[in-house]
């Protein structure tokens, strides 16, 4: 009786396991191992996901992204794409998206897509500093500016977004203020805004009337 018993445990054990191997299963093992960087036994999960469900947007998303770290950015592309058109609201594969068009210097294209990101996620923090970087290569420096300033308006000790606002705000002619930002930046932890100031602001500071 026992052993009957432990036969049918095992039958059943098995099916269970059989049941639990979705596509979203293969696919958060490929993040835990996208995760210790090991990009090629990730793939292959995803691969498996993608053959159970050819619909589950997560899946692309994931595998896009083990594509840019191979520097396929075409092949992230279109996985990426394919995410999108499985789930448009999926604001991490737009934002996804758009950092492989920097890489490929498509700004325009990068902006429209972080702001596609900012518009289902509008405290996106990542969306807004990318969005700004884009700006700044095409000079739209005032509109950069407003990204740093809605990414501090989110989260007020963000020192990346200070730090970026200050250098604009220097190449925008705005040295007492962009000084101001970089000085915040500086009291927050960054370093390098320090060699910024020495190198940017203490001269033309002296060039102006001094007064802060």
């Amino acid at each position: 009786m026992k052993n009957q018993i432990l036969v049918v445990c095992l039958i059943l054990c098995s099916g269970i396991t059989a049941v639990a191997q979705t596509a979203k299963d293969y696919t958060q093992k490929g993040r835990e191992l996208y995760e210790r960087n090991e990009f090629m036994e990730s793939l292959l999960n995803v691969n498996k996901a993608i053959e159970m469900d050819p619909n589950y947007a997560v899946a692309y998303y994931l595998r896009g992204n083990i594509k840019d770290r191979f520097d396929d950015r075409h092949g992230a592309m279109k996985d990426y794409n394919t995410a999108l058109e499985k789930n448009p609201k999926f604001a991490d594969a737009f934002f996804a998206r758009g950092n492989v068009k920097m890489k490929l210097q498509d700004y325009y294209g990068a902006i429209s897509d972080f702001s596609s990101a900012i518009s289902i996620n509008e405290n996106y923090i990542e969306a807004y500093f990318n969005r700004g970087k884009a700006k700044q290569f095409l000079q739209a420096y005032e509109d950069a500016i407003n990204d740093c300033s809605k990414i501090i308006q989110i989260n007020p000790k963000n020192v990346d977004a200070y730090y970026m606002r200050g250098i604009l705000r220097i190449d925008f002619g705005d040295v007492k203020n962009g000084c101001l930002d970089l000085s915040k930046a500086g009291e927050l932890g960054d370093l390098k805004a320090y060699e910024v100031i020495k190198e940017k602001c203490n001269q033309k500071t002296q060039d102006n009337d001094g007064s802060y």
